[in-house]
């Protein structure tokens, strides 16, 4: 630690006091007392602390009947947390972490309330989710001890936590919950104080993107689940998750993010998810949200059987990632038509990365009666996409859907959209991390690994870029970007240098 921290986070009689004993609390001082850290409870509801300590004392109980605890280190977990009735108790305390409402002004009462009892050295912590760590500071007598400790629910399984620097806090602050982070073994990453943080800044991309195709009519909402979960490999398709959060919680969330960036394009919401809203449609919890849950159970949406049809023959483009669909045309056994330019009545095929099947079409001379496009950015071996023009006929869809689907593997089809499904909604992911990269809220690494922890992607979204290629990324966005001529979809700097320099979108600047 460095030489001007007035206490080491490491001794082991630290004490942590937590002010507020609701969900997140409880899951903060489960974490701190497993750690060996004397955890001191309040709350302002009487007997609310109590109830929070007998509440983790249960959980912690209920783990070790799963073998998962030991009865000693139940013991002595519990031994670690004490109710105090009154924030003067709190005055011996070395940290200070506010769970309480998520209101300004009752943080702001809060902390000015804790300044008069605690040494001045003591560090005063907020979890906020959402209110600027600046705002509760500037009404403290010594901002520079506070700092944003935003942890996720649940804490003991939501391994990450959010250090959060004010434009006014001591960087030995920091350096302290970072430590004590390790010490209760969660990753602690370290963020500038803007609108959203890490996590929910970077995750602006997912639902947001999919709520933005869905309302231009490209695919139903189960279908854009099913290939984002399916094909791309998130756990939850974002209408799922969705529903699962809430929307009388995203939708808010979305609009505080849009809002406090000025406008931001990359962040606009949705009418559709600001109509359900008012229609209390909002997920698991009203019983109807995108799904229904009539039994509790997500509602099984239906899936259209394949057609049995086949194409005569099979033309297949090589521009773009075109190679991989020949190969996949081939292996299904298609008849390929090998001509430079398709023979009358084959079907065409196109693999376009970020262009829509009619721009690809006309740009490569194609009768876009005949043409299908195929997405192949991801692997194939668990679903397919298909996108049709304005002008393909059924029956060349039906038989493209029909090859597509002879070895068994699900296919979506869509209609016609720059980038399809997969690779708008990846380049706004990575786009947005760039950008979180690009103004310094924090490092590429803990980008990443905020990211990964906090919202359980295949991939941090910079990895992810490097995955996939930066090269094409950009691709993506540029095509988007001119085919909607909207400021959505620019591309952030981070992306574009790290993009033509060939490096990765990891590497940070020197």
């Amino acid at each position: 630690m460095p030489a001007d921290t007035p206490f080491d986070p490491l001794r082991p009689d630290l004490k942590l006091a937590i002010a507020g004993a609701g969900v997140m609390g409880r899951g903060i001082a489960q974490i701190a007392a497993q750690a060996g850290i004397s955890v001191l409870l309040y709350d302002s509801r009487e007997g609310a602390a109590a109830e929070a300590r007998e509440h983790v004392a249960s959980t912690l109980s209920k783990l070790s009947q799963k073998g998962k605890l030991s009865a000693e280190a139940v013991e002595r977990a519990v031994s670690n947390l004490q109710v105090v009735r009154a924030l003067s108790d709190f005055s011996a305390c070395s940290v200070v972490v506010e769970a309480i409402v998520e209101n300004l002004e009752a943080k702001r009462e809060l902390f000015r309330a804790l300044e008069g009892v605690v040494a001045k050295d003591c560090i005063l912590a907020s979890n906020t989710s959402s209110l600027q760590v600046t705002s509760i500071a500037a009404a403290c007598a010594h901002p520079e001890r506070v700092a944003g400790y935003h942890f996720f629910n649940p804490v003991p399984l939501m391994k990450v936590v959010e250090v959060v620097d004010s434009l006014m806090t001591a960087s030995w602050v920091s350096d302290a919950l970072m430590a004590i982070a390790k010490r209760c073994g969660h990753t602690p990453v370290r963020a500038k104080d803007t609108p959203g943080f890490i996590v929910n800044h970077a995750g602006r991309g997912y639902g947001t993107e999919a709520l933005r195709i869905l309302s231009e009519g490209i695919a139903e909402f189960y279908e854009i689940d099913r290939i984002l979960r399916e094909s791309a490999g998130f756990r939850m398709g974002p209408f799922e998750l969705l529903d699962l959060t809430g929307l009388d919680v995203s939708h808010p969330a979305m609009e505080a993010i849009y809002h406090q960036y000025y406008q931001e394009p990359r962040y606009r919401p949705s009418q559709i998810a600001a109509q359900r809203t008012v229609a209390g449609l909002l997920g698991r919890k009203s019983g109807r949200g995108f799904y229904r849950y009539d039994t509790g159970a997500q509602e099984a949406m239906p899936a259209a059987p394949a057609p049995a049809v086949r194409p005569a023959r099979a033309w297949v483009s090589t521009r773009g990632l075109g190679p991989k669909l020949k190969d996949l045309v081939a292996r299904l056994g298609a008849t390929i038509d090998g001509n430079a330019t398709p023979a009358s009545g084959s079907l065409c095929l196109v693999a376009p990365l970020g262009h829509d099947a009619t721009s690809t079409a006309l740009e490569e001379g194609l009768d876009p009666i005949r043409t299908v496009a195929v997405d192949c950015f991801f692997p194939l071996e668990k679903r397919r996409t298909l996108m049709t023009t304005p002008l393909t006929s059924g029956a060349m869809r039906d038989a493209a859907h029909g090859l597509l689907a002879a070895d068994g593997v699900p296919v979506s089809v869509i209609h016609d959209s720059p980038g399809f499904v997969n690779q708008r909604v990846i380049a706004q992911i990575v786009n947005i991390a760039s950008d979180i990269a690009q103004q310094r809220i924090a490092s590429p690494a803990d980008i990443d690994a905020a990211v990964s922890l906090g919202l359980g992607y295949p991939k941090g979204p910079l990895a992810w870029g490097d995955t996939v290629g930066a090269s094409r990324i950009l691709a993506i966005l540029q095509a988007l970007s001119a085919f909607y001529g909207d400021p959505r979809y620019r591309a952030s700097p981070w992306l574009k240098r790290r993009a033509l320099l060939g490096v990765s979108l990891l590497t940070p600047e020197a």
